[in-house]
């Protein structure tokens, strides 16, 4: 049975990655899903495309998450051509891995702007549609990055620890409206960016695993789909790590 029926979706960075898994199972499950990109247009009008020719009413946004205005504008555009937005997956995200030393104020910026603000924006503007509805999900992509921090990225780590203590916080707010908001914490996950990896850097990954494996796009997923359906309706303010024992 198809548990997103009727469902609405917004996912942010949804043309490739985890992001594209998440827009995958969600129009799988029968949700009607919006998705953005910035860069990569051939590879969101593909998925568009493959999702339309499976009968799911998909559609691929240009927008850059961490400027507010093109999301207020994403969230007027999406409202007009669904009418509601059940779901939020704030996915978008980048790394610009350096050590501190030498990290540019630019490098700090585009990481915070992009991966923190871009939640705080999508947030801001789908809330009151959500309460004029009485109800939503809305589902933050962290990282375990963000709970025991990494030499090199302190400006990831600083972005994904942020995003903990935003959720618990829109989570008490909008509780009482119905409007539930959740983090994800994702482990090492098999990606376009982790197969152009070494094998030595590879295999360091995986001996700190205790599952001994690398995550798939699908396992993160899975856990967007619990948290967006009614499967996880008394389930607010926390973190779902979804990393192999990584994180325990």
């Amino acid at each position: 049975m198809k548990i997103l029926v009727g469902k609405t979706a917004l996912v942010t960075g949804g043309s490739r990655g985890i992001g594209e898994a998440i827009v995958r199972k969600f129009a799988e499950q029968g949700a009607d899903v919006a998705f953005t990109y910035l860069s990569s247009e051939d590879r969101a009008k593909k998925v568009e495309a493959d999702l339309k020719g499976l009968g799911s009413n998909a559609k691929a946004y240009r927008s850059d998450a961490s400027s507010y205005e093109q999301a207020e504008e994403l969230v007027k555009a999406v409202l007009e051509d669904y009418g509601k937005i059940d779901i939020l997956i704030n996915n978008a995200g980048i790394t610009r891995d350096t050590l501190m030393l030498r990290m540019s104020e630019e490098q700090w910026d585009e990481v915070i702007q992009t991966n923190l603000k871009s939640v705080f924006n999508l947030t801001k503007h789908v809330l009151r549609p959500m309460l004029k509805n009485r109800g939503g999900s809305i589902i933050n992509m962290s990282s375990v990055v963000g709970v025991f921090g990494n030499a090199g990225q302190a400006n990831y780590a600083a972005s994904k620890a942020g995003i903990f203590g935003f959720t618990k916080s829109i989570a008490k707010e909008v509780g009482s409206r119905n409007i539930r908001c959740n983090a994800i914490a994702p482990g090492f996950i098999g990606t376009e960016m982790t197969d152009e990896l070494d094998e030595k850097t590879k295999e360091t990954f995986l001996a700190s695993i205790p599952m001994k494996r690398l995550g798939e796009g699908e396992d993160v997923a899975n856990a967007c789909l619990f948290l967006g359906s009614d499967l996880s309706s008394y389930v607010s303010g926390q973190t779902l790590s979804v990393c192999g024992a990584l994180n325990c």
